[in-house]
Parts: C-alpha cells; sequence; structure tokens
C-alpha cells in the first residue's frame, strides 16, 4: 500500500523525536505527508523546519487558523506572506471558518479567510481549508474569491456539503473521522464522492482512527486505516484506494512523489 498523509501536524510538543514518527510512517506504506505550519505565539511552527530536514517526505503548507484569526498581527501577515511565496511550501492553509467552538469572533475569521484567500491567489497556490458548522458561509467565500483549486481538509459534512465543494472544484480530504461509528451521514458523502477527488489524512496528532480512536498521539502511520474505510464504502481494493488518493494528493500540491 502506497499512501500520502495529506495533513499532519508535527509540533515538537507532541512529536519531539520527528524522525521515529516519519520511520514508522514509511513502514506502513506512507511516502509521503504533508505537514501544516499554522500561527503559534510569534512563529509558524515546526513545519517548514522538519520539511527542510526531510524533503524527500515532508511537504508543508503555512496559515492562520480560524481559531487564531483574531490574534494574528501585521506582523505575522507579513510573515506568511513571506512563507507562502517560498518554493517549499506548497499550499495556503489551513485557514476557513469555525462555528462550532468559536474561538475567535466570526467577522476576524472571515477577514482571515479572505485575507488568505486572495494570498493563495497571490502566489498561485491551492488552499487548505478547515470549515466547521460553517459550510454555508466557507461556499460563500470561496465563490466570491473565485477559488477553485484546494482541499476541504478533515471533511465531516454530509452529501450536500460534499456537492457544493465538488461542484467548486475542490478535493475533499478524508481524516480518520469516517471510521468512527453512528457516522453514516459523512461515510455517505465520501461514498458519493469520486475517488478522484478525494485525499486520505490523519489530522495528527488529532483525530485517531479506529481500531486506535483515544489513543494519543494520532500519527501519520495511521492513515492506512482511514484509506481502508474509504475503499470499502467504494467497494474497491485498498491498495487501488490508496494509491488513487496519493495521487490525488501530489497532483494538487505539485508533490514529486515517485507512485
Amino acid at each position: 500500500m502506497k499512501l500520502i498523509d495529506a495533513h499532519c501536524h508535527l509540533e515538537l510538543k507532541d512529536f519531539p523525536v520527528t524522525h521515529e514518527v516519519i520511520a514508522r510512517a514509511q513502514e506502513a506504506g506512507v511516502v509521503h505527508a504533508v505537514v501544516v505550519g499554522q500561527l503559534l505565539p510569534g512563529d509558524f511552527g515546526n513545519a517548514l523546519a522538519a520539511a527542510r530536514a526531510h524533503p524527500d517526505l515532508l511537504t508543508p503548507t503555512m496559515g492562520v487558523h480560524p481559531h487564531d484569526a483574531a490574534a494574528a498581527t501585521e506582523a505575522d501577515w507579513l510573515e506568511l506572506e513571506r512563507l507562502a511565496a517560498l518554493p517549499e511550501v506548497k499550499a495556503v492553509g489551513e485557514t476557513g471558518l469555525d462555528y462550532f467552538y468559536d474561538h475567535a469572533p466570526r467577522d476576524a475569521q472571515r477577514a482571515a479567510f479572505h485575507r488568505q484567500c486572495a494570498l493563495a491567489k497571490q502566489v498561485g497556490k491551492p488552499i487548505v481549508i478547515h470549515v466547521r458548522d460553517a459550510h454555508d458561509d466557507c461556499v460563500e467565500v470561496l465563490t466570491r474569491e473565485g477559488l477553485s483549486r484546494g482541499m476541504i481538509h478533515c471533511f465531516t459534512g454530509d452529501t450536500d456539503a460534499a456537492r457544493r465543494y465538488l461542484d467548486l472544484g475542490f478535493h475533499l480530504s478524508i481524516s480518520g473521522v469516517v471510521t468512527y461509528k453512528k457516522n453514516e451521514a459523512l461515510q455517505a458523502a465520501v461514498k458519493f464522492a469520486p475517488l478522484d477527488r478525494l485525499m486520505v489524512e490523519t489530522d495528527s496528532p488529532y483525530l485517531s482512527p479506529v481500531p486506535y480512536r483515544g489513543k494519543w498521539p494520532n500519527e501519520p502511520m495511521r492513515v492506512a486505516e482511514t484509506a481502508k474505510k474509504v475503499a470499502e464504502l467504494h467497494g474497491r481494493d485498498p491498495d487501488e484506494v490508496a494509491l488513487r488518493c496519493a495521487r490525488n494528493t501530489a497532483a494538487l500540491l505539485s508533490l514529486r512523489v515517485e507512485l
């Protein structure tokens, strides 16, 4: 099985020995992982350094998470513009809207989302979107900004939400949440989505899939469980589905990965 983890966080506080995490992932068939750099107090975390230390295995993105939308300073935005323009940074985000936790005022979230949509267009790169309980507003922003290239990370919506994002041109990245019981709406949406528009991710250190649910931290090696569930929903071979999802991720993010 060849896999790409389309979205993970490998911050030092959770994974102080990154190379061991990568070695376990490789043993599980993970040939590459997309590691997310997002605003922390004073910097954008460990993603860029980790990717530079493992350029054949990790690719970074850079963004301001909706939780941090109100905390970002103008200096942070200028730094994000600099980072997003780097050739090794392949996408802007994660950005978007989170109306479930509401850690930042919604107007601040929308403003930060618009700003990063504009940045994605400026640097000519895809956008990585976090959305929770905010599909209507998310679709409105993407439509207004005219964006059609990117991924809805950790998609947890229903078939209607999936259809709306797919119609805009976006890919859906599926996390271990799809393996959880009593999640029929998400599973129906994943079954509805064509395989050429799906990716798989861990969102590590969060959202460990079954049979690891509740075990911290989640790791890129566990993305195999999500691929197996997507394959089950589509009635296809797990190896085939893993490879197709990997190719989708590599194509969207212009990854140099042999598949």
